[in-house]
């Protein structure tokens, strides 16, 4: 994230025809765009989302973000005044964005494999194997 603001990596974007950058062809793409004022807002609740954990009382180093959601809002409303007495509105796009982090636990052993079950014909073989 420190990088797109920085402007040297940059996010691309191939639903809408923006702006065509050479840093695309990283991600085989031809255009993008360095969005710095979602970067700035996702940071900050990255920061919020530490300082809850701390709070909480979970190891900050063992955390990891478990889960991301992203949502439309309830657009703002307002109006822009045209020519001729109109009016036009003029919509602001808000979002809603969920972070859930947690504790990451540590490994455990792996259990030794169960005794493969056979079927009533592979059980008869065998016994008919071991009689002969």
């Amino acid at each position: 994230m420190e990088n797109v603001l920085e402007h040297k990596s940059i996010i691309p974007f191939r639903k809408f025809t923006v702006s065509r950058h050479a840093q695309c062809k990283v991600f085989k793409s031809a255009t993008g765009r360095w969005p710095e004022k979602s970067v700035k807002a996702v940071r900050e609740l990255l920061i919020n989302l530490k300082a809850n954990c701390e709070t909480k009382g979970l190891d900050v180093n063992k955390c990891v973000v478990s889960h991301v959601a992203v949502q439309q809002a309830v657009q703002g409303r307002r109006r822009t005044y045209r020519a001729h007495g109109r009016v036009t509105p003029y919509l602001s796009s808000n979002c809603h964005i969920e972070l859930h982090a947690t504790e990451k636990k540590a490994g455990v052993a792996k259990v030794d494999k169960p005794a493969v079950r056979l079927t009533k014909k592979q059980a008869a073989r065998q016994r008919l194997a071991i009689g002969k």
